[in-house]
C-alpha cells in the first residue's frame, strides 16, 4: 500500500478502504434509492457529508462537504423540511481567532473535513473546520443569523504543521485535533492498526503542542468533555476509542468496537455516539474509482465507564457508503458519510 502524502490526504480517508479490500472481476452494487425504507429514511441532495454540527438555534445541521465541486463547501440541512441549502460565506478577519500569521481567507476553496462548534468565553459561537485545500489548516468561522437561515463568517485560521482530520474546539478559542498520519512510516500498512498519528493541542497566543502518549492507529474523530479534562479519540484502524487525560497528559482508558469508528459526537444525557464502516459489503473492481458498498455500525459509549452499546448495525443494507458520523437530534440519529450523496435518518 502506498504511503499517504499530504497532498492526497483529502482523498486518503475515502480511498484507503477500497485499496485494501478491492478484488479483481467483482461487481460494485448500487446503493438503494433515496426515500423511506423499513428502518431508515435516505435523504439525497448533498455531497460527501463527512461531519455535522447543529446550528445554535437547533433548526439546521451544518454539513461539511468533504469533496470539492462546483457548489458550496457547506450545506445547511433543515431538520423540518429536510432540504439542503448553502450558507453564505463572509470574510471578516478578527483578532483573537486563530494565529496572527493567518491574515486572509481562502474563501470558497475550503474543503471541510472535521467540524466542531463551541460557545466561546466571550459569548460568540465558533465553528472550527479542518481544511486540506489551498493550505493545510484549521479554519475558524462564526455562525451568524441571516434572516431565517445562517451565514458563516470567517475570522481566522491556524496553519497545520501536519494535516488534521478532526477537531474539538475549546471555549478559549483553542482546540484539540487529530493528526492521523503524523508519525506514519514510509510503506506502513495503516490497516494493521499500528500507531500512525497523534493528537495536538493549540491555544491562542501559543504554539501547537503534540500530546505525549497519544500515538494511535489512524486517530480520527475527537471530542472533549464539558469540563475540558478528557479528550476522547477514535482509533480508526485499531477499532477502538481512547480516553485521554488532558491535564495528566496520558491515556487512562479505551474501549474496543466492532467497526472502524470515525467521528465522535456528544448525545443528550452526556453519552457519546461513534459511527463508522464495518468493511466492504460486496467487492470492488480492482483500481475502481467507484465507492464500494460498506456496512456500518453505530454505538453509544458511556464516558463514565467507557462501556459501548451497539445501537445500529446496517446488516448488509446498502443505504450509504463510507459512514463517518452519527449525530442524535431529538428522537432521530442522522448518519453522514465521506463518500455518498445522502444522509441517513434513523428513528430511535
Amino acid at each position: 500500500m502506498k504511503a499517504v502524502t499530504k497532498t492526497l490526504l483529502a482523498l486518503a480517508v475515502s480511498l484507503l478502504p477500497l485499496t485494501v479490500h478491492a478484488q479483481p472481476g467483482a461487481v460494485n452494487p448500487p446503493v438503494i434509492a433515496c426515500g423511506k425504507q423499513s428502518d431508515a429514511e435516505l435523504i439525497c441532495g448533498t455531497r460527501s457529508p463527512e461531519d455535522f454540527e447543529p446550528t445554535p438555534d437547533g433548526k439546521y445541521l451544518i454539513v461539511a462537504k468533504f469533496a470539492k465541486g462546483d457548489d458550496s463547501s457547506f450545506d445547511l440541512f433543515d431538520l423540518v423540511s429536510q432540504k439542503f441549502t448553502h450558507p453564505a460565506l463572509v470574510d471578516e478577519l478578527k483578532a483573537g481567532w486563530g494565529d496572527a500569521a493567518c491574515k486572509s481567507s481562502i474563501g470558497s476553496q475550503v474543503v471541510p473535513h472535521g467540524l466542531s462548534l463551541v460557545k466561546r468565553t466571550d459569548g460568540a459561537w465558533q465553528l472550527f473546520v479542518v481544511n486540506h485545500t489551498g493550505r493545510e489548516s484549521m479554519e475558524m468561522y462564526e455562525p451568524r443569523p441571516s434572516g431565517a437561515t445562517w451565514q458563516l463568517v470567517w475570522h481566522g485560521c491556524v496553519l497545520a504543521d501536519k494535516p488534521y482530520n478532526d477537531v474539538a474546539g475549546l471555549p478559549d478559542g483553542g482546540f484539540v485535533a487529530t493528526r492521523p498520519t503524523a508519525i506514519q512510516k514510509e510503506g506502513q500498512d495503516l490497516f494493521k492498526g499500528e500507531p500512525s498519528g497523534n493528537l495536538s493541542e493549540w491555544h491562542p497566543g501559543g504554539k501547537e503542542l503534540v500530546l505525549p502518549g497519544s500515538e494511535y492507529g489512524y486517530p480520527n474523530g475527537v471530542i472533549v468533555s464539558s469540563d475540558g479534562r478528557y479528550a476522547y479519540v477514535s482509533g480508526w484502524t485499531s477499532k477502538d476509542v481512547h480516553q485521554y487525560d488532558l491535564k495528566a497528559k496520558k491515556e487512562v482508558a479505551k474501549v474496543a468496537l466492532s467497526f472502524m469508528p470515525d467521528n465522535l459526537t456528544w448525545a443528550p444525557g452526556g453519552k457519546m455516539l461513534a459511527a463508522g464502516v464495518k468493511g466492504v459489503n460486496g467487492n470492488c473492481p480492482a483500481n475502481s474509482s467507484m465507492p464500494c458498498i460498506q456496512g456500518f455500525g453505530v454505538a453509544e459509549i458511556d464516558p463514565a465507564t467507557l462501556k459501548a452499546t451497539q445501537l445500529y448495525d446496517s446488516a448488509g443494507k446498502a443505504y450509504i457508503n463510507g459512514v463517518s458520523v452519527a449525530l442524535r437530534v431529538g428522537n432521530a440519529i442522522y448518519i453522514g458519510s465521506f463518500q455518498s450523496d445522502r444522509i441517513v435518518k434513523l428513528a430511535r
